[in-house]
């Protein structure tokens, strides 16, 4: 699997002759540009995840993609006209030939009702998991971890510890947009630390990686 980080949570997945867009949101911009795009996948609504005015671009760049997300999503993407296959938490479709999972129903709390949402993970071909915001577990065998490492609703122990959960053989990580480049290394060593049985790598913005 090839991977292509354009951003916080926005990637570029090319998965058995499939290219997978994940969480258009506001912190990128890369992705109202790109062509040739067979699923957009959308963990929740948070503007960072998901941001409607880039979800339009891309789907007007790419008319014959699929856009797969949850219910809360799809009620916001049919008022705006675009149509979805919903897969939701314990739900599965084929969708273009690639096999995508869903699991969890609700976003990790913040605070109180602050960012209560429906929130999504992925498990994409049987092989690379995308929690969305929240740590989701699986109860299965995962090749690449997206591994979010920094954000409101989390710390980097509860990262620490469901990295050593879900014992994936790759990881790297996502939703770090909030992060100062130079301070990446810090989570990369951490992990190296203490989750030595997963393979560790930091994406920059915008690099490609054979996985």
């Amino acid at each position: 699997m090839k991977i292509t980080k354009l951003g916080h949570c926005c990637l570029v997945l090319e998965v058995d002759g499939k290219k997978i867009l994940t969480d258009p949101g506001t912190f990128t911009t890369a992705q109202d540009e790109l062509m040739d795009i067979d699923i957009v996948l959308i963990t929740h609504e948070h503007q960072d995840h998901f941001h409607i005015d880039s979800v339009k671009k891309v789907v007007v760049n790419n008319p014959r993609t699929t856009v797969v997300t949850n219910a809360a999503v799809g009620t916001l993407l049919k008022k705006e006209g675009i149509l979805s296959t919903t897969v939701g938490d314990g739900n599965s479709a084929e969708v273009v030939g690639v096999y995508i999972e869903g699991f969890g129903k609700e976003h990790a709390p913040i605070y109180g009702d602050m960012g209560k949402v429906e929130n999504t993970g992925y498990m994409v071909a049987d092989k690379f998991y995308f929690p969305g915001d929240n740590f989701h577990t699986l109860g299965k065998s995962v090749d690449i971890l997206a591994l979010p490492v920094a954000g409101p609703w989390m710390k980097i122990s509860d990262a620490i510890q469901f990295a050593k959960i879900v014992k994936a053989k790759k990881a790297f990580g996502v939703h770090d947009g909030m992060i100062i480049p130079s301070f990446l290394g810090f989570t990369s060593m951490v992990f190296k630390m203490f989750v030595p049985e997963t393979e560790y790598t930091t994406l920059a913005d915008g690099e490609t990686k054979e996985f």
